[in-house]
């Protein structure tokens, strides 16, 4: 039985529907509903007085539903916390939250999840049917909340959680493309320049009958160059994109080897080892914490730690702190994570405060990252300028550099 309703609530669909009609008093009215059907949509404004003159299902990606994204399950866990925290029974307060979504695929989840509960499985054994969704720290909480009977606090706990590993993904992102987009676009300009534009300076050189400057005898070369081979430089570098995540996604070898490249890189590797760091630290604590054992704490945090080596090197102190090693010296034989850290992890657990001082380590390196990413800002904003100014300003200075030595002529 149980598992016909699992199936029943899988084949669940939403979608948004746009309608327009008419209210009380004649009044022209429109607005978004979020149903299965046209049906259900006629009979909710029927029973408003709407006399429904147009109804029209949204089209977009997912056929309007949208995309599930973690800030949607921070608000979910924030939501369904204050529920039960209300005294509001479980499947109620699905029901409320569901209602609450204006996403048409995060109502369709929480209802499927919702269905799932009615059907007799328990919370995480629900969240665990789902881990596109939610991830093991999720699901483990929420099973130490339902032992405990402190669920309240442990969906609190995740949405917390979520919140800071969101806002420091947003951190690590903002120094990774504010660089690469200004530079692309500089490469982008440069390149309609070099294609379009000095081509029609050369049929105008062509007419002068004399030895044009060097500057300008480089661009003419590189122009050439570029409107040869353009299409397959473009191509070169989409195919080595695509093999780049294709081979990340399906080699661990190759996959460890480019997360390895990346912490080595000026700057930026600095930022993305300490934002690992932080994830870890903030993982771990907020795991223990909840009554999590150890062992099992870290296998979540090596997931969480969103970097290939780091995650081998928490599986290694797993491994260690199985055989009855402490946590802090476990971290010191990996020689991955930073001193301080392991110092602070160290005077944790001597004074029985684990939780509370890893919270501490990833407060630290997160406040860390967030100075690195604006100091790397400002000093690249200067260098940019620089960069553009000189691809830019060469070739307009080589492509008048003729005219100029023309008019002193005449």
């Amino acid at each position: 039985m149980a598992t016909a309703t699992y199936h029943k609530a899988r084949k669940l669909r939403l979608y948004r529907w746009h309608w327009s009609g008419k209210g009380p008093q004649g009044r022209k009215i429109s607005g978004e509903i979020i149903a299965r059907s046209r049906v259900e949509v006629e009979k909710e404004l029927s029973g408003q007085n709407i006399i429904v003159k147009t109804i029209r299902r949204k089209s977009g990606i997912g056929n309007g539903m949208g995309k599930v994204k973690p800030r949607d399950i921070m608000l979910f866990a924030r939501q369904m916390a204050t529920m039960i925290r209300a005294g509001v029974p479980a499947l109620q307060a699905f029901q409320v939250v569901a209602e609450s979504m204006r996403k048409p695929a995060m109502r369709g989840l929480v209802q499927e999840l919702m269905n799932e509960v009615a059907a007799g499985a328990s919370f995480s054994e629900t969240l665990r049917r789902h881990p596109a969704y939610f991830d093991r720290l999720f699901c483990n909480l929420v099973e130490a909340g339902e032992q405990s009977g402190s669920l309240d606090r442990m969906l609190e706990r995740v949405a917390t959680y979520k919140e800071k590993v969101e806002s420091l993904k947003a951190r690590v992102k903002k120094a990774l493309w504010y660089p690469t987009a200004v530079i692309a676009v500089g490469i982008g300009v440069t390149a309609i320049l070099l294609i379009k534009v000095v081509p029609q300076f050369e049929s105008l050189f062509q007419g002068f009958g004399a030895e044009l400057p060097a500057m300008t005898r480089m661009t003419i070369q590189l122009s050439e160059l570029a409107q040869q081979y353009w299409l397959w430089a473009l191509g070169a570098v989409v195919a080595a994109i695509f093999f780049i995540r294709a081979g990340i996604k399906r080699s661990e070898p190759f996959a460890y080897r480019m997360h390895a490249l990346a912490l080595r890189l000026p700057v930026i590797g600095d930022i993305l080892d300490k934002s690992c760091v932080a994830r870890y630290s903030r993982t771990l604590a907020t795991t223990f914490g909840a009554g999590v054992p150890l062992v099992e704490a870290l296998e979540t945090a090596a997931g969480a730690s969103g970097n290939r080596v780091y995650e081998r090197a928490v599986e290694q102190v797993r491994d260690d702190v199985a055989t009855g090693q402490q946590l802090h010296f476990a971290m010191r034989l990996t020689e991955q994570f930073p001193a301080l850290a392991v110092q602070m992890v160290g005077i944790g657990e001597e004074a029985g405060a684990l939780d509370a001082m890893l919270n501490r380590v990833a407060d630290y390196y997160e406040e860390d990252v967030d100075n690195k990413v604006d100091a790397l800002t400002s000093l690249l904003e200067p260098f940019i300028i620089v960069v553009l100014g000189v691809l830019v300003g060469g070739l307009v200075i080589s492509m008048y550099l003729p005219i100029f030595e023309l008019g002193s002529v005449i």
